[in-house]
């Protein structure tokens, strides 16, 4: 039994491997491909672009484990289909649900893998390779508006004209207002740094308003306590798809103490909670094709099968995100949709095809 059990998984494993492998060749030559028409700005040459393009690869597999395990599975099972393995097994008294039970371990590993690409290592790598680019670039990220980085910590409203790729600030105006949204200072700094949590600001200018007069300090350093991190400035350089899960909850609750909608925010958490349960629901969803007729198709038709279901899977999931961020549908319903319903077809095809 337990020779049948690391047979069948070892089985589904090899191939989804395989197929992972060559699907992070295609998308790390597309970045090469997009990135070398960069070469030669700033100080951005080949090995720039080789860091870039290799830092990137962690992003990728995140992306594609679910895709890699739906078409690893079609394939796995038409392989075994064809060979006549599948009706050996269910004659030696396997059912249908005895063998998804068994495959499901190596969607579990996929999900299991998948999270910790996703949450530990995509968000760090993600990051070093924006800064890479930027700095070798030498330009800045990218900002909202055409003034800058607007901030909202608690009373007081930030305007930060450049962030640079080490999350330093330059040209920093903090607008400052009491509880009846009167303006009591401005401060006006060249650069900003967070050291001991803290952030250290540079030839500072400082405006106060008081009710019969206006005063003005110019100082050459001074610290400036705020509730924003630098961790909250990442949110420029890395995607919420790609930040990791603490990262989004204490963004998410940054957000709400002051009162700004995270709903953006919320998907991207949920979905990293939900999006690597995918790889289990594509096993189920897999397994049901390797019972049909043979003159349906062999594994090569089930590969592209396997394709144009993984490729509608990934377009469900970006169609739920905006459409639900449009308008504004419950985070949860918004991430869960798209997998939740592969797995309801894949367990609906188990038992028909069990019952038949």
């Amino acid at each position: 039994m337990k020779i049948l059990y690391r047979y069948l998984n070892l089985e589904l494993a090899i191939p989804i491997f395989w197929i992972m492998i060559g699907l992070i060749g295609i998308l790390s030559f597309f970045d090469f491909i997009q990135e070398i028409n960069d070469l030669g700005k700033g100080t951005y040459n080949l090995l720039s672009i080789f860091s870039y393009v290799v830092l990137s690869i962690p992003g990728h597999v995140y992306e594609i484990v679910p895709i890699a395990v739906l078409i690893g599975s079609m394939y796995a099972i038409g392989q075994l289909s064809e060979n006549s393995e599948l009706t050996v097994i269910r004659s030696s008294g396997y059912s249908i649900k005895h063998i998804a039970f068994t495959l499901s371990f190596t969607g579990l590993f996929f999900t299991l893998f998948t999270f910790a690409v996703g949450d530990l290592v995509t968000p760090l790598t993600e990051k070093k390779a924006q800064e890479i680019r930027i700095t070798a670039k030498e330009s800045i990220v990218t900002q909202e508006f055409r003034s800058g980085l607007w901030i909202k910590d608690s009373n007081s409203f930030i305007n930060v004209e450049h962030v640079l790729p080490d999350t330093s600030l330059s040209n920093i105006h903090i607008y400052e207002f009491d509880n009846n949204f009167h303006l009591r200072t401005i401060t006006n700094a060249k650069k900003g740094s967070f050291k001991e949590s803290e952030w250290k600001l540079e030839d500072v200018d400082q405006t106060i308003f008081n009710q019969d007069k206006i005063s003005t300090n110019s100082l050459k350093s001074a610290n400036w306590k705020s509730l924003i991190k630098p961790e909250m400035m990442n949110v420029l350089l890395v995607s919420p798809e790609k930040m990791s899960s603490m990262g989004l909850i204490h963004f998410i609750k940054y957000l709400k103490n002051n009162r700004q909608k995270v709903t953006r925010y919320e998907i991207a958490l949920w979905e990293k909670l939900i999006y690597p349960l995918a790889s289990i629901a594509m096993v189920l969803f897999a397994i049901p094709f390797g019972f049909f007729q043979e003159r349906s198709g062999g594994k090569n038709v089930k590969i592209f099968l396997g394709i144009l279901f993984g490729i509608f899977y990934q377009i469900m999931n970006s169609g739920f995100r905006y459409i639900g961020l449009l308008n504004d549908w419950h985070p949860l319903s918004c991430a869960a949709i798209p997998t939740l319903i592969f797995f309801s077809i894949g367990v609906m095809m188990i038992y028909k095809t069990e019952h038949r």
